[in-house]
């Protein structure tokens, strides 16, 4: 007898494929008996072409039916009760058969009774050599994995028919079966559908195979059904679902329990590993499976059919089950063969032999003679800087929020003491010792930075070279240094990477997250530079649309640092606070915009200022730097006209964009230091300009070519000579910092402090217009870590400063108050009377130090190498010992949440590139197969 095939053609949506695939269907050589045509809820004309076609029955499916319950739904309405030899030939909207497919899938069942369910091989309808998907399986854990997957067909899988599931599209299956199983299960609307039902029928007593000499073209896989497009974050959600939903209905005993309850656990630890693996933008998909499968009707139905018409065990599929390595292998191999042509790799110089590890060495040797008189130093201070917390623990207590020394009170942490923390860690047993270390090698890292960042647009080896010394002597560098601001410094030193890596996370999420965290720790350092960095992100953006995703999460770690100070600022009315440098507040003579155009971030123009007696008086220290700086200043706007001009313009607008924050730097007074305003240091905003200026010029020695030597030379020899004022300055003396003990406080108060953190000491500085400085320091004293800019940008005093200064002001002149009260509120045991840098400040100095001697509260102690210290000897010993609180909840929320972000682009950041060799599974599965083995993990 002759079997009966009825073909159910089911589309949804498939107007643009629909014909192609009816005039197949006519077309077979052995054309089916019957053919019903379902329309699953369609919005374009594939109701209408369906009628026209004039099939044997045509049925429109209410709402939105998946592929399975639109097949089951044609069943039950549309065909008359089954007979012994019925089957069902299921096609979609896109599936195109040749014409001898259907003869072909015939043949195979003909022969083998004992096959109930048959499938073609898919051939992609865009490249007819090509086969779109052949054969499915799983793996131990119940992942599926397609055997054959866009490969070129060659016939090296024409002997492969035995295997364990078959794709829905095409699929020739015994009509008595599919009523028997239930059809596909409900709870799989469409990936892994026909694989579950190929595994039901193999557990039923069936066989279900491949034939490959069956072929219809596909446009795409189950996923697609009823949909033009689907992400890849769309069907890896599907697939994820698909999996735990097998997984619960396969499980047995007590498993389904277990496995339900660890649905959200698992969840959460495939997201890390999706982010160690490069992709988190899986992660959302993994939580929705897990949620989804939680919480599903559909299991229960599920493992009821499986129940019913289950008659052999899971060991009768086990040879036909994969490994998970060798499926980790495959999808390793079709994760390299995605990522398609890399970009043409540009040829740079060596690092050795192009010059680089030559002026790296150079710096090296510059930075070590002209710091060298911080050799053997324990801590480096004055100007903005000042020693570290003694522990590391201590630095740890000062990030996120919590109790501030500075300020005396609870609040958010400045985002730069997460930088100091770690900074301090590398050197754990002496954490102001890696202040040290920084200035000693700074010059060659900035080096090192910037040879890197050249050669990232030069091939030759001159223009790199120059870049790294231009950046290492850069004017806004050594004036930082010298002047105490660590974070510009820091800043300094990052820059050319987060140029390197913002640029390459348009390619990679591991240079994406890189670059995520170095904008957070040049944002922490130095917060005026934000708002060019991102201006410069956002234009990146543009250029880069397709990874907007990615580039725009570079802002994340930043921004939840800075979220507790931030809404700190915001809440109090000052959000212009949340730019003032992080550290020490230190005056300085602010420069002109003109002098700032030069590189120059004070008005001592990179120390020419001061060199009036090497010139005559028609020629000025300052002309002489602008005149050393202009062949770089000439190289730079040249670029803008030379080849290579679509590199040069977007870097002298990132130099005019550092110039702009510059001058709004200095536009920004936010602390004060005694009777000065102190405005915000714009040497950060002057390296941003430097960096534009010297990308400008690489570009243009770059397009000199052969030519390039000697401007080169002429540039980086003037460029030397210009800052060489600053290069002396520190070894003669006349450099803001100094080598220092590690303590801002004389030894006798530091032996005190030390044992007891809240003991205070008052310090007073006389200042030159004639009033004087109060500040009030605990324990061993002020360290940087300390510093709050939440305090020091403080708009009003609260009652512990008034009372400060009601304090100062008896103590330092003869008012005859007793100061008992006050002193003991405060719990302050000591006063040191500081010298001062300001001329003209003697006369306070002496008024202050007779009325402290004679004052009959306090008790001289004598001179200190930081000043006159007295003691205060009545004071009571309750609550010196510490006790102070430490943001409870509050900060164990804000430090968890800081520290699961930055957990998370850490992982990212590491990259993970295994090699894996490229093993067909298909080849493997028959080889085992043939052996009989079971390969399972």
């Amino acid at each position: 007898m002759q079997p009966r095939v009825v073909a159910i053609l089911v589309a949804r949506n498939g107007a643009a494929y629909l014909a192609r695939t009816l005039s197949a269907v006519g077309s077979q050589t052995r054309r089916p008996d019957a053919l019903v045509a379902v329309d699953a809820g369609s919005r374009d004309d594939t109701a209408a072409m369906l009628a026209a076609a004039a099939p044997t029955q045509f049925v429109t499916a209410s709402g939105r039916l998946s592929f399975g319950s639109s097949v089951a739904h044609a069943v039950h309405v549309a065909l008359p009760p089954p007979t012994d030899d019925d089957w069902l030939w299921l096609l979609g909207a896109d599936s195109a058969p040749q014409p001898d497919a259907l003869a072909r899938l015939l043949g195979a069942v003909e022969i083998a009774p004992s096959v109930a369910i048959a499938g073609p091989k898919l051939m992609r309808s865009d490249t007819p050599d090509t086969i779109a998907r052949y054969g499915e399986s799983v793996t131990r854990l119940g992942a599926s994995v397609l055997l054959v997957e866009n490969e070129l067909d060659q016939a090296q899988y024409d002997t492969l028919s035995d295997v364990l599931g078959v794709s829905a599209c095409g699929m020739l299956v015994r009509r008595s079966v599919w009523g028997a199983l239930g059809g596909f299960d409900p709870g799989l609307p469409s990936v892994d559908a026909a694989l579950d039902f190929s595994i039901r029928a193999r557990l039923a007593g069936h066989r279900v195979v491949g034939v490959p000499a069956a072929r219809i073209a596909s446009a795409g896989g189950p996923e697609l059904f009823g949909r033009a497009t689907v992400s890849a974050r769309t069907t890896a959600l599907l697939r994820r679902r698909a999996q735990l939903h097998r997984r619960m209905v396969y499980a047995r005993g007590l498993a389904p329990l277990v496995l339900w309850l660890s649905l959200v656990p698992l969840a959460i630890l495939r997201s890390l590993l999706q982010i160690l693996r490069k992709q988190p933008g899986l992660i959302g998909g993994e939580l929705a499976a897990a949620f989804a499968t939680a919480f599903s009707g559909s299991i229960a139905p599920a493992r009821k059919r499986l129940r019913a018409g289950r008659k052999l065990g899971w060991a009768a599929i086990a040879p036909l089950r994969i490994s998970s390595s060798l499926a980790r292998e495959r999808r390793a191999a079709r994760s390299t063969t995605s990522e398609g042509p890399r970009a043409p790799t540009r040829v740079r110089a060596s690092f050795v032999s192009g010059g680089g590890a030559g002026v790296v060495l150079f710096t090296a040797i510059v930075g070590v003679i002209v710091f060298g008189p911080l050799l053997g130093a324990a801590a480096v201070s004055g100007g903005a800087l000042l020693p570290l917390s003694t522990s590391v623990s201590e630095l740890w207590a000062n990030v996120g929020y919590g109790w501030h020394a500075v300020g005396g009170g609870v609040g958010a942490s400045d985002p730069f003491a997460a930088v100091l923390a770690v900074l301090g860690s590398l050197t754990f047993w002496a954490p102001s010792s890696s202040i040290v270390l920084v200035y000693l090698v700074a010059l060659p890292l900035s080096a090192l930075g910037a040879w890197w960042c050249a050669a990232r647009i030069s091939s030759r080896a001159w223009p790199p070279a120059i870049a790294a010394l231009l950046w290492a002597l850069a004017p806004p560098l050594l004036s930082s240094m010298e002047a105490g601001q660590l974070g510009a410094v820091l800043a300094h030193l990052l820059l050319p990477w987060l140029v390197l890596a913002t640029v390459a996370a348009a390619r990679s999420w591991s240079a994406g997250a890189g670059a995520a965290l170095l904008f957070a720790v040049i944002a922490a350092s130095s917060p005026i530079l934000v708002p060019a960095l991102v201006v410069l992100l956002l234009v990146w953006i543009a250029v880069n649309p397709a990874r907007v995703v990615r580039m725009v999460g570079i802002l994340i770690p930043a921004a939840a640092l800075f979220a507790p100070l931030v809404y700190a600022q915001v809440l109090r009315g000052t959000p212009l606070a949340v730019f003032a440098d992080p550290v020490l507040p230190s005056p300085s003579d602010v420069a002109t915009p003109a002098q700032l155009a030069i590189g120059s971030a004070d008005s001592s123009v990179g120390g020419w200022s001061n060199l009036h007696a090497l010139f005559g008086s028609g020629l000025s220290g300052p002309l002489v730097y602008a005149i050393l700086l202009a062949p770089l200043l000439l190289l730079a706007i040249a670029a803008a006209f030379l080849p290579g001009s679509s590199r040069g313009i977007p870097a002298l607008v990132i130099a005019a964009l550092g110039f702009a924050t510059a001058v709004a730097a200095t536009h920004l007074e936010l602390t004060t230091a005694g009777a000065h305003s102190v405005s915000v240091w714009p040497g950060s905003g002057l390296s941003l300009m430097w960096l534009g200026l010297v990308g400008a010029a690489v570009v243009s020695l770059e397009a000199l070519g052969r030519g390039v030597a000697l401007p080169a030379l002429v540039v980086a020899l003037t460029a030397v000579i210009a800052v060489s004022p600053l290069l002396v300055a520190p070894l003669a003396g006349t450099a803001d910092i100094k080598p220092t003990t590690g303590t801002v406080l004389p030894a006798y108060v530091v032996a005190e402090g030390t044992s007891r953190p809240n003991l205070g000491t008052l310090v007073l500085t006389p200042q030159a217009d004639g009033s004087i400085a109060a500040t009030l320091q605990r324990g061993a004293g002020n360290s940087l870590d300390d510093q709050s800019t939440l305090a020091g940008t403080s708009r009003t005093l609260g009652a512990s400063e008034k009372s400060l200064l009601t304090l100062a002001g008896n103590l330092a002149s003869r008012s005859g108050l007793d100061s008992s009260a006050l002193l003991d509120s405060s719990r302050i045991g000591f006063v040191l009377l500081g010298d001062s840098a300001d001329h003209g400040a003697a006369s306070v100095h002496e008024r202050a130090q007779d009325a402290l001697n004679g004052s009959g509260t306090l008790t001289a102690v004598g001179t200190t190498s930081v000043g006159l210290l007295w003691r205060y000897e009545a004071l009571p010993a309750t609550g010196l010992r510490g006790g102070n609180p430490d943001g409870g909840a509050v900060r164990a929320w804000i430090l968890g949440s800081i520290g699961g972000v930055f957990l998370i682009t850490i992982l990212i950041a590491i990259p993970l590139r295994g090699t894996r060799r490229r093993t067909s599974i298909a080849t493997a599965l028959g080889e085992r197969a043939t052996l009989g083995e079971d390969d399972d993990d």
